[in-house]
């Protein structure tokens, strides 16, 4: 191969993690050429309600991957928390580079963090995960949705629309504009999206030689954690209808981490949570203690709570 075609979405976030992945291939390939291909998704194009409403999270994958099993493209960057849990026929993820911080950022108009907003503040997020914490916390917050790429999230913020949001502090700091970040939310207070911070390369399952390439730029580590985190969201099934969060840390020296999860209700009246702390070698390890976690978790769920 002479030339990869590397297949993304055209926001300067997408871009900026294909900017990653060209950067690591480079090195590892000095010699191969490297394509990028633009794709508008349908997620792209619906700006206008929440995702949720609108049909989940394939909305942001369904074009670059027709164009991946079409033959158009070679492989496809993704933020692996925009990925369904289950990919087309043909398809596979079989690279991650290094996972960037997965905590979430507070940016408000007003002094202070989440707790100092004055009494029914405006908070904007498309995030049900997002929402349903503030409001387990905060219920007399009022939630709007904000939508769009974090120049428009954090110009709307100036302007006034909303008074709070929330933006992943992986997606500023791959943007150049980690500066910007004042108040960080611990997973104790914002437990993070299912492999938020994490970028996937996905690739036709056969292409043989598309997976060496790639082999040479994969972090373990990063699947490791990706692996328990997708395994939780698999068992609960999970879609952008339902608020889930998972982090697994990288594990320490004796290969321990310790895995928390959580699922609630969207309006936050009812917020579940669990930690698990297990040693994590390998990837059969990594996925059984996701479905643990999540069969555990799910079996204390009142009925109709995931379809509510």
């Amino acid at each position: 191969m002479t030339t990869l075609k590397i297949g993304t979405r055209g926001s300067p976030l997408a871009l900026a993690q294909v900017e990653l992945l060209s950067k690591a291939l480079k090195k590892a390939h000095p010699a191969l050429a490297l394509e990028v291909v633009k794709i508008v998704t349908s997620g792209d194009r619906i700006q206008d309600r929440a995702l949720s409403e609108a049909g989940g999270k394939g909305l942001f994958t369904k074009e670059i991957e027709e164009a991946l099993l079409s033959g158009a493209i070679d492989c496809a960057v993704h933020s692996m928390k925009d990925m369904p849990t289950r990919l087309p026929d043909g398809l596979v993820i079989p690279c991650l580079l290094p996972r960037e911080d997965p905590r979430d950022a507070f940016f408000s108009r007003h002094k202070g963090s989440l707790d100092d907003l004055p009494q029914g503040a405006v908070l904007g997020t498309s995030s049900l995960r997002r929402q349903a914490i503030v409001l387990a916390r905060r219920p007399d917050l009022k939630i709007v949705l904000l939508r769009g790429n974090v120049g428009t999230r954090l110009k709307k913020l100036e302007e006034g629309a909303v008074d709070a949001t929330l933006l992943a502090v992986a997606g500023l700091k791959r943007l150049g504009q980690g500066d910007l970040v004042r108040h960080i939310l611990e997973p104790d207070v914002m437990l993070p999206a299912v492999a938020q911070g994490a970028v996937g390369i996905e690739v036709r399952e056969k292409d043989a030689a598309t997976r060496e390439i790639l082999s040479a730029v994969h972090c373990k580590v990063t699947e490791l954690r990706v692996t328990a985190e997708r395994a939780f969201l698999d068992v609960m099934d999970g879609s952008c209808r339902t608020p889930l969060a998972a982090l697994l840390p990288a594990p320490d020296a004796q290969n321990r981490a310790k895995f928390d999860v959580l699922v609630a209700r969207p309006d936050g009246s009812d917020v579940k949570t669990a930690s698990y702390t297990a040693e994590v070698t390998d990837l059969k390890a990594a996925n059984a203690l996701g479905r643990r976690a999540g069969e555990e978790l799910k079996a204390q769920l009142p009925k109709g709570y995931l379809a509510a």
